[in-house]
């Protein structure tokens, strides 16, 4: 497993673990991010991602994204 941020731009990758607190895991699970969910990282911008998941393109910054486990 690794860490969301190492995903290469455009690949779809699978969701396999969501780490961190408890209101994190459920703020992430609320924008769409869910175990086995497919992800695509659309762009990255000194850390930070936007993402395409479930239809829709979130921004999330490094930390966040870091906690998200392909």
């Amino acid at each position: 497993m690794m860490p969301l941020t190492m995903a290469k731009t455009g690949e779809p990758v699978t969701i396999r673990k969501i780490t961190g607190k408890d209101e994190v895991r459920l703020h992430l699970a609320e924008l769409g991010f869910v175990v086995d969910s497919e992800v695509t990282v659309v762009t990255e911008i000194a850390g930070n991602l936007i993402v395409q998941v479930r239809g829709s393109r979130v921004a999330l910054n490094e930390a966040m994204a870091n906690r998200i486990m392909i």
